[in-house]
């Protein structure tokens, strides 16, 4: 039966056979009707087709690198990841080839080279503060007063072996080296300086805090040094570098990200000569 509220004109005599009966075709909502762009109309369907599955191959198309939806630090830890060994890191893929790559377990450590190493790491984070604290690019600024600083933390472990009896060295050449290489590449290359600033930090608050427990076994009577020490929440000192790391990051080109994700390898070069001294 027709509705009382349909005007009898849409409607053919009831007396018209089945087939001539025409019925209102309801109205569809409004986001169910079917648009045209004026870009598109009177454009050809198979235009429409093409253009369509350009913008899709060209989107499917643009490489992902690993990580990358989480931010560019993300990036730097999945390849710094790649460059430990399978103990050191279950992504690791580095074969061992030096001694200190081997597990801690394994060292024979003394407390000689243990020193040179503090005096060693000292002389870089020295460096690293200073730079950052002078800022030859403004986006170093942002890592000022981060909490992860450790000079002044090196000072006070090496006031205490002074204080048992032990003579302090001079820096030795890994150390000065890794110190000059990192002055010149702040003043001209911020992508790969920002590089070992990142591995530098980040590796003391992993893999190095585990190195100077076992080593503290070995060889301090599991004195606690102050240089793995941090004032606060290490974890949340941490996510505040990273943000403000992502954040200069997003400034850079991919051409740059990927400069600055080139130059781990040196990163680790110059780490590990550090590290080596421990067991000198």
């Amino acid at each position: 039966m027709a509705s009382l509220g349909t005007p009898l004109s849409q409607f053919q005599s009831l007396s018209c056979t089945k087939s001539c009966i025409r019925l209102p075709s309801p109205a569809l909502p409004l986001q169910f009707r079917r648009r045209s762009s004026p870009a598109l109309r009177g454009m050809p369907m198979k235009a429409v087709v093409v253009v369509s599955a350009t913008t899709a191959a060209e989107t499917s198309n643009k490489k992902r690198y690993p990580g990358e939806s989480k931010g560019f630090v993300e990036e730097m830890r999945f390849v710094a990841m790649k460059l430990h060994t399978r103990d050191q890191a279950k992504e690791g893929e580095k074969p061992v080839t030096e001694p200190e790559e081997k597990p801690v377990a394994k060292w024979e450590p003394t407390v000689d080279g243990y020193l040179r190493f503090l005096v060693d790491s000292k002389l870089v984070y020295d460096t690293l503060e200073k730079i950052i604290d002078e800022a030859p690019y403004p986006s170093y600024a942002e890592f000022r007063n981060t909490g992860l600083e450790r000079s002044a933390s090196l000072a006070k472990d090496l006031e205490w072996f002074k204080e048992q009896g032990y003579t302090i060295p001079e820096p030795s050449s890994p150390g000065r080296s890794y110190a000059e290489y990192l002055i010149e590449l702040s003043q001209k290359d911020p992508q790969a300086f920002i590089c070992h600033f990142y591995n530098i930090y980040f590796a003391h608050t992993a893999g190095g805090r585990m190195i100077g427990r076992k080593v503290a076994e070995m060889l301090l009577n599991k004195k606690e040094l102050e240089f793995y020490k941090w004032d606060g929440d290490l974890s949340q000192l941490l996510q505040n570098v990273r943000d403000k790391l992502n954040k200069v990051a997003e400034e850079w080109t991919r051409e740059e990200k990927n400069h600055c994700l080139e130059e781990t390898e040196k990163s680790f070069k110059f780490s590990g000569e550090i590290l080596r001294l421990i067991l000198s």
